[in-house]
């Protein structure tokens, strides 16, 4: 028993040693951010606010990146075509004069077709140049950029007539280097209030629901699977609460404070949680899935606790999270989880693990890496307009050069790889990323008295992480040869064995 004992401790061991060995440079930001927090001399809420606004401002464009990394292509510096075909929509939007919820959807409802447009050549340009995707990427960010600034600079007021000095350069050709969004697309998405937010996906949510009923019966088909009855009643229940007078003053608002919505959230945790051990007889034998959900319902409570402690209370009531903004950033991580569990995302796993495999079983490699292209740049287009409507300000020339390198080292950073990435590593990867970003200067202002080397090291932090992380890949995929490299790979005219004597 002992000697058992020992091993399984020592197995125990090994794997944690090969887990920390993978998060390395996961565990490096979090010592990095760590530091930084502790010698930026400002008090924990600034940096809280800080971060909690950078995160709903960037991740939804982060997260536009994990289709295509689970397709295949790698890293995709295309996002870059995306998030111009965002800021051509908002150009000709505020042109026009459209403004508030109306002019954010001419504007999405433009952008759209520009980014899939972009993300078809783009996939067309990706299929010529299969293995070399990442930095045909690169460089088709570049030769982009010449044609947008072309586009903004010769064409609008030089060949298409546009007459609005606000917008306009004096001479009448070319776009000004800003754009003030504070009277059109400014906080269009971020003052949505949470009582529309949930009224509306509870409507659509039992819609859609009632929908594939109906379907269901008159196919008599399997189509309701994957909405079951307990959530079309707690949809309907959700609808209802939403009438009751205090559940409506709380929701009124369009920001939600998180001295309320943590506590909140870690209650309803903890109901799910109970509601799961104690009610779904499916599950009631499974002892993995009750202490689970056991284990969730600790967690909640304890971060219930935590919450009403008075230092951790004082950083909470400093944070107003956007509400809108956030629920489409989880309605994208759910269609991401989503995706994976139908054909398409099947195909595109497929795709990216063995191209061979997929021609073999009949998947239409170059369609499937087109569509994976035209989702990610139209995912993009929509988080660069989350972006620059939460930012208020739109640098014409400007606004799009780095959100592919910020995206993509915020990714990597959070523990993805060129092959493999997913919600929780996006996510985890702005969070320390953005991090880094906000207490990097005013740390390097306090310990060595001048904040640019902070400017200069999350800059070098930026390219760096990326750096290493292709130098990986290249190293990856390089191909392994044992000692006699001719046992593996033999050369195409060489004769064997018996003819070669024979020749002698």
């Amino acid at each position: 028993m002992k000697n058992n004992y020992a091993l399984y401790l020592k197995d125990r061991g090994i794997s944690g040693l090969k887990t920390l060995y993978a998060n390395k440079v996961v565990l490096m930001f979090v010592v990095l951010c760590t530091f930084g927090i502790l010698t930026t001399g400002k008090p924990a809420s600034y940096t809280v606010v800080e971060v909690f606004s950078r995160f709903g401002r960037n991740t939804f464009l982060v997260l536009a990146l994990i289709i295509p990394v689970l397709a295949g292509l790698g890293l995709n510096f295309g996002i870059v075509v995306g998030a111009m075909a965002a800021q051509v929509a908002i150009f000709w939007t505020i042109y026009w004069g459209f403004t508030g919820l109306k002019g954010l959807f001419i504007c999405v409802l433009m952008a759209t077709p520009i980014a899939i447009l972009f993300g078809w050549m783009v996939g067309k340009l990706y299929n010529k140049t299969k293995g070399a995707e990442m930095i045909t990427g690169l460089i088709l960010a570049y030769f982009a950029d010449g044609l947008y600034q072309f586009f903004f600079l010769f064409l609008i007021g030089g060949v298409i007539p546009v007459d609005n000095p606000s917008m306009i350069i004096a001479g009448g050709t070319g776009v000004k280097n800003t754009i003030d969004l504070t009277s059109n697309l400014k906080y269009a998405i971020d003052t949505i209030s949470m009582l529309t937010v949930v009224r509306g996906f509870a409507v659509i949510y039992c819609i859609v629901s009632l929908l594939l009923w109906a379907l269901n019966r008159r196919k008599r088909t399997n189509l309701q699977t994957p909405l079951q009855k307990d959530r079309l009643i707690a949809a309907a229940i959700v609808l209802a609460l939403t009438f009751v007078p205090v559940v409506n003053t709380f929701m009124a608002t369009d920001r939600l404070q998180l001295s309320k919505g943590v506590p909140a959230l870690a209650g309803l945790i903890m109901l799910l949680g109970l509601y799961r051990v104690l009610v779904v007889k499916e599950k009631k034998e499974d002892e993995a899935f009750r202490m689970r959900n056991l284990t969730m319902v600790l967690i909640a409570a304890a971060v219930l606790g935590a919450s009403f402690l008075p230092g951790v209370q004082k950083v909470l009531w400093a944070v107003h999270l956007p509400v809108m903004t956030y629920a489409l950033i989880a309605l994208l991580c759910v269609f991401n989880s989503w995706l994976l569990g139908t054909k398409m995302g099947q195909d595109m796993r497929t795709v990216g693990q063995s191209r061979t495999v997929a021609n073999a079983a009949g998947i239409n490699v170059d369609r499937t890496r087109i569509i994976a292209m035209c989702m990610s740049t139209t995912l993009a287009a929509w988080g660069q307009i989350i972006y620059l409507q939460n930012l208020g300000t739109f640098a014409t020339y400007g606004a799009h050069t780095m959100c592919g390198q910020y995206a993509i080292a915020a990714l990597l950073v959070g523990g993805a790889s060129v092959q493999q990435a997913n919600n929780k590593q996006a996510i985890l990867g702005v969070f320390l990323f953005h991090t880094l970003f906000v207490v990097a200067p005013l740390s390097a202002s306090t310990v060595f008295g001048s904040a640019l080397i902070g400017e200069y090291f999350r800059v070098f932090i930026c390219y760096g992480v990326i750096a290493l992380s292709l130098a990986m890949h290249a190293w990856k995929a390089k191909p392994k040869f044992g000692k006699d490299a001719n046992t593996i790979l033999p050369r195409p005219n060489a004769l064997p064995a018996e003819s070669t004597s024979t020749a002698q």
